[in-house]
């Protein structure tokens, strides 16, 4: 399988690029910012792993040439611009980049008649089960149960609550249809409500990323969490994922058809 990577110079593109050479997969095309100082330099130096023989470039066409699987960590906008050019070629798309705005995701819609398209917003197969665990509990314990978020994440990260946690929120909502996202509480806000889904941000550290999801009852509460200790994993997803729609059918795909094999 031949990979081309768009966001090759950064944490997540660095590692898609390493872990694809250990495995043996061919990086054929990288892709990194106009404006980026990685700009014609080897990705195998940029991932530390000596010389590929390839450049990266800004040229996204050029890039997926002879590509099987695109594999995306950068920004919205710039997913924008990738889906269409992904589509003419034939390559099929996985990203991973998150906080997707409605003109990115009709672009992914557009693709997907002609290519398949995998988007997640945490490419960790673990968290993709720990959302279907979220789903049935919530479905089986009913209004009973109160449901409560918290993820945690390093210092510097600029968004919250996290991509991963709106997931698990969508996927608490799957179960129960009359929860309502709380995003925090401050002052005299009163008791609970029993359809509030509560979601709360921790930030510190160099955390790579918490998320607890608590189901809390009368007399007894559940507690479901996953930690990642190692951000090799979601590129490890990612790569699991492009094996995965190399050779699918045109159409959209999610991590949890991947776990389904």
């Amino acid at each position: 399988m031949n990979l081309a990577v768009v966001g090759a110079s950064g944490r997540m593109g660095r590692a898609i690029v390493r872990l694809a050479a250990a495995d043996g997969l061919a990086v054929v095309g990288a892709v990194v910012s106009p404006t980026s100082s990685a700009l014609g330099v080897d990705v195998g130096e940029l991932a530390g792993i000596g010389p590929l023989g390839v450049l990266a470039s800004a040229d996204v066409g050029s890039a997926l040439l002879g590509a099987d699987v695109v594999v995306d960590f950068s920004t919205p906008a710039s997913l924008s611009r990738l889906a269409p050019l992904a589509a003419r070629a034939g390559v099929a798309l996985v990203t991973g980049t998150t906080r997707l705005d409605a003109p990115c995701e009709a672009a992914l819609d557009r693709a997907s008649d002609a290519i398949p398209v995998l988007s997640a917003p945490n490419t960790s197969l673990g968290v993709h089960l720990l959302a279907e665990l979220v789903r049935v509990a919530v479905a089986q314990l009913g209004p009973g149960f109160d449901v409560e978020i918290v993820e945690t994440h390093h210092r510097a990260k600029v968004d919250a609550p996290s991509g991963t946690a709106a997931m698990l929120v969508a996927a608490a909502k799957a179960g129960r249809h009359d929860l309502a996202q709380v995003t925090g509480r401050d002052g005299l806000v009163g008791p609970r409500a029993d359809a509030e889904i509560g979601v709360f941000a921790v930030r510190g550290g160099d955390v790579i990323g918490d998320h607890q999801v608590l189901l809390l009852g009368s007399g007894e509460r559940i507690e479901l969490t996953h930690r990642a200790t190692n951000r090799d994993l979601f590129a490890r997803g990612a790569l699991r994922a492009a094996r995965f729609v190399s050779g699918k059918a045109a159409g959209r795909y999610a991590m949890a058809d991947v776990l389904r094999g």
